[in-house]
């Protein structure tokens, strides 16, 4: 039988991308999704996306969404703390869950994190797409008919005319070199509408970018 594994789902590309890659192994059967939401904002944190069109996706991709409710500003202690709590919530529902699965690719820092973070909690981490080529990784993604929008850019690291864009082989040419393309030095983040782990694409439309905190540019899809 495959073991069941519980998905940190943000709603973006990386983990669209570990669902897809979960769904293709024989040994493992993701059983739900984990998403940390701003409950002043009501929006999933960083990315910033309406809770609403999360819903969407989880509807969408067939599993239960477990929310971790953070409030604005929350402290690293705060968030650990939610997170574990979750956790153990999460496996009354679903008592034979032992196994976490994170769409990081490789930050050797941000996976050690995690790591420490289950430690003794009796879960233990999986890393599905780890140490994947990004730039091939982010073809990948494009060629499999997902369909991503830039929703939050560090505009530190990536021009601010990048919110709002689809995310595409034209998006990619234009990114400078420096630039990860899969965003996973915190360049942006994206929301996914579909592709082949969806049952129907996720409808909504483009709002306004507005600027938070004088560095992140975020796009609104209502």
């Amino acid at each position: 039988m495959p073991s069941p594994v519980i998905l940190s789902w943000s709603g973006g590309k990386d983990s669209a991308l570990s669902l897809h890659a979960l769904q293709q192994r024989s040994d493992v059967e993701v059983v739900g999704l984990l998403t940390a939401v701003t409950r002043d904002y009501d929006r999933v944190s960083v990315h910033g996306v309406r809770r609403a069109l999360l819903a969407e996706q989880a509807r969408a991709v067939g599993l239960p969404l477990h929310e971790i409710r953070l409030d604005a500003n929350c402290t690293n202690e705060a968030y650990e703390r939610a997170f574990l709590k979750a956790l153990v919530e999460f496996a009354r529902d679903f008592p034979a869950v032992s196994t976490v699965a994170f769409g990081d690719l490789f930050l050797d820092d941000v996976r050690a994190y995690r790591e420490r973070l289950l430690e003794g909690s009796g879960f233990y981490p999986l890393f599905p797409i780890w140490g994947e080529d990004t730039a091939l990784l982010a073809r990948r993604f494009i060629s499999q008919g997902f369909v991503a929008r830039l929703v939050c850019v560090d505009t530190v690291q990536l021009d601010p005319s990048f919110a709002g864009r689809i995310f595409d082989e034209d998006l990619l040419a234009e990114f400078p070199p420096e630039t990860d393309p899969c965003g996973e030095r915190g360049e942006f983040h994206t929301f996914v509408s579909d592709g082949p782990i969806f049952s129907r694409p996720i409808p909504y439309q483009v709002g306004p970018s507005v600027m938070r905190d004088g560095r992140f540019m975020f796009c609104d899809l209502e």
